[in-house]
């Protein structure tokens, strides 16, 4: 029997499955993440990138073209960090005194972040009841892992409230790209709102480790002075910023991965699992007994997510469009 608490804390983690399940690592079709099976093409990158330091005008240059993509308002900071991750862990130690609110069932990153910094976190259903429980609230927008959307307007309105009590807002828009018109960046005026960004789950670069942080300039400043003068590697710039500055691409990728998204929307309604949520970089599932099919498609080395606190869904990353045949027989096996 699986060991529920055993699970990876994230998705990936295919070494061990494949050791557990027997299936060579090369075989795997990985829907463990929501990640973007088809990635950006990378450029040629010189040798100077990896042999110099980063460049710290090069670093600008990224910083400006994201402030555009993100259409972050003057006088607003951004900064770049080496994975929005690496973000959320970090802002307990420079934000503001206070419990913490976190909008739940999400992302367990954030609650064990605020946790570790020794402060008292509460999971919470709703965004109203967090700004009523706590100074400092957690969201995610849209959530992982069940896709739930929140309207910038009622965000920056939490911020307004926890700003009278000395709190603050932290937007988490790891899967933003897919739906820009939820982003709060773009209407922040002053709000005590900090917003993290992803950069590698909607360009299928994960592995580059980069991302942004968006918000009021003394609420992010201690973040960039505890990063240093080289927050993120000279590919991450290179890649980044080229990458940023391609609408066409953007902008096909969405449709790319919204047809993805309805194609494996059909193939787990077929198998008879009801739809309980996603984005367009995934889709959450309801089945009777989640363990249980994670183990049938893993036999089959397909890996998906399943969560020890919610028996009863299981996630799917989207499969590259070449691939969405073998899980559709791999359904018809079970």
């Amino acid at each position: 029997m699986l060991d529920l608490t055993a699970l990876p804390r994230h998705g990936g983690a295919l070494r061990d499955a494949s050791e557990r399940h027997g299936v060579p690592l090369a075989d795997w079709l990985d829907l463990s993440t929501g990640i973007n099976p088809h990635p950006y093409p990378l450029p040629d990158l010189p040798m100077e990138g990896l042999h110099r330091l980063p460049d710290p005008a090069a670093l600008a240059d990224l910083i400006a073209i994201a402030r555009e993509t993100y259409r972050v308002p003057r006088g607003v900071a951004l900064n770049a960090v080496a994975g929005s991750d690496l973000a959320l862990r970090l802002l307990p130690l420079i934000a503001p005194a206070g419990d913490v609110a976190v909008v739940g069932p999400t992302y367990a990153g954030h609650a064990e972040a605020w946790g570790a910094s020794n402060r008292r976190v509460t999971i919470v259903p709703s965004l109203a009841e967090a700004a009523e429980r706590a100074p400092i609230v957690v969201i995610v927008n849209p959530n992982n892992p069940d896709g739930r959307r929140f309207d910038p307007a009622e965000l920056l309105t939490v911020g307004i409230t926890l700003a009278s009590r000395g709190g603050m807002l932290v937007v988490d828009e790891a899967f933003g790209d897919v739906a820009p018109e939820l982003s709060v960046i773009p209407h922040l005026s002053g709000e005590p709102v900090v917003v993290l960004r992803s950069f590698g789950k909607f360009y299928g670069l994960a592995g580059l480790r980069l991302g942004f942080v968006a918000g009021r300039a003394d609420l992010v400043a201690p973040l960039a002075r505890l990063l240093g003068d080289w927050p993120v590697s000279g590919p991450a710039i290179s890649i980044g910023a080229q990458a940023l500055a391609d609408s066409a691409w953007q902008a096909s990728a969405r449709r790319r991965l919204r047809a993805g998204r309805e194609r494996l929307d059909a193939i787990l309604e077929d198998a008879g699992l009801e739809i309980a949520g996603g984005t367009d970089l995934f889709v959450l599932a309801r089945t009777s007994n989640a363990t249980a099919l994670h183990e049938a498609l893993a036999r089959q080395g397909i890996w998906t997510r399943i969560f020890a606190d919610r028996p009863g869904v299981i996630r799917f990353g989207l499969p590259a469009d070449d691939r969405f045949d073998r899980l559709r027989a791999a359904f018809a096996r079970i």
